[in-house]
């Protein structure tokens, strides 16, 4: 598996290598030991998700101020644009964010960790989304992030409004939420 730190570097993109042929393919979705070895720390994952989104949904930027959950992520079926956003403000990249190309056909995965805001696109007619988290969901400590927020400037590679949840509708303004020390 190939580990390639983004332009902030505690986040992480994985590739893992496949075996293919006319049967189909293999590939190690995880490994511990590979996978503390390039964060660069023992990791514990307590909860595995799996959502399915149709074309256009935004879901985020999502966190929780406490009980903050470090994030495996990947697509099993279509493809997103995954995004996380530096929400440490101790951090030189504090305010930045990344973002990359997630889906069922590059089976790339992406660590966020722990005082990242978090959220993803569908860019396919459908996508399966899975991921491992280190703590677990907490909605009282949830917190949401505008999706737009002009501070930020993701540059979501979307046509027109996404489609978003009730809850998502209402995230704070970057300048106004609630970070990490």
């Amino acid at each position: 598996m190939n580990a390639t730190r983004l332009a902030i570097p505690d986040v992480i993109l994985f590739e893992p290598r496949i075996f293919g042929d006319e049967r189909g393919f293999f590939f190690e979705s995880f490994n511990q030991a590979r996978f503390d070895e390039a964060v660069g720390r023992s990791v514990t994952f307590v909860q595995d998700n799996h959502s399915r989104s149709v074309r256009n949904v935004l879901r985020g930027l999502h966190y929780q101020i406490q009980q903050p959950q470090g994030k495996l992520v990947r697509v099993a079926v279509g493809e997103v644009f995954d995004v996380a956003v530096d929400l440490r403000r101790s951090s030189p990249t504090f305010g930045k964010w990344v973002g990359a190309i997630l889906s069922a056909e590059n089976k790339k995965q992406l660590w966020v960790p722990e005082g990242f805001g978090h959220g993803f696109v569908v860019l396919s007619d459908v996508a399966e989304f899975l991921y491992k988290t280190t703590d677990y969901y907490a909605p009282q400590h949830e917190r949401c992030i505008i999706w737009n927020d002009p501070t930020l400037a993701i540059e979501w590679p979307i046509q027109g409004e996404p489609v978003l949840s009730a809850k998502d509708m209402k995230g704070t303004a970057f300048l106004q939420a609630d970070v990490f020390a």
